[in-house]
């Protein structure tokens, strides 16, 4: 088991810091090289398209250390400031993906998937604030991953959208990855807060 869970961290490190990076290169390259797809939206909604793609990368780069338990026993009050930026990031991110998704040009089917997944990214971190400062912890956790699910849309979508352009092509691959890099994520985080509820039930009964 300690090695399944070593293999997953070095995933979970890996593929967020990587999309985060990658995600990041219209700093060098600029948007029309690096982002030609959506590069429209940075001259039709500008503040929104930066504050998404400028600070998405940021939530993603943070989230493993969200979840990284030694700096959280050993530095909590670090931890905390982390978790601040990365809500702050995310509400950000999260109001210029929906603003970028009413604005699409790639169809209705694509617009409605960003959009519920703007929404949904917010209104999940949210409650995990609120559910920390409340000193709810369970909750609180159940909401962070959560958030980290939808969070990883990035990498999801990043690994999903060649398959889908090879496969459908890209025409009719981007309005699939729309729902495709998060909605399998949240079902199988929510299949995960169930199976820990589940195997920590009989432990309480104990």
């Amino acid at each position: 088991m300690s090695g399944l869970l070593t293999v997953r961290t070095f995933f979970l490190w890996f593929f967020c810091m990587a999309v985060a990076l990658w995600s990041l290169r219209f700093l060098i390259a600029g948007v029309e090289t690096s982002m030609a797809f959506v590069a429209y939206h940075a001259i039709e909604r500008k503040l929104a398209f930066f504050a998404h793609v400028g600070l998405a990368p940021v939530a993603l780069a943070l989230l493993p250390l969200q979840f990284w338990k030694g700096l959280r026993m050993r530095r909590p009050a670090l931890h905390r400031w982390l978790g601040r930026i990365y809500a702050v990031a995310i509400l950000c991110a999260g109001v210029g993906s929906i603003l970028m998704a009413l604005g699409t040009n790639a169809g209705p089917v694509a617009s409605v998937g960003f959009l519920l997944l703007g929404i949904a990214w917010i209104a999940s971190t949210a409650l995990a604030v609120w559910h920390i400062r409340n000193r709810r912890v369970s909750e609180h956790r159940a909401w962070m991953i959560r958030s980290a699910a939808l969070t990883l849309a990035a990498v999801t979508l990043r690994l999903e959208m060649p398959i889908l352009a090879m496969t459908v092509g890209l025409d009719v691959g981007y309005p699939m990855v729309a729902w495709l890099c998060w909605v399998p994520n949240i079902l199988v985080a929510e299949w995960m807060l169930r199976r820990d509820g589940r195997m920590s039930r009989p432990l309480a009964a104990q």
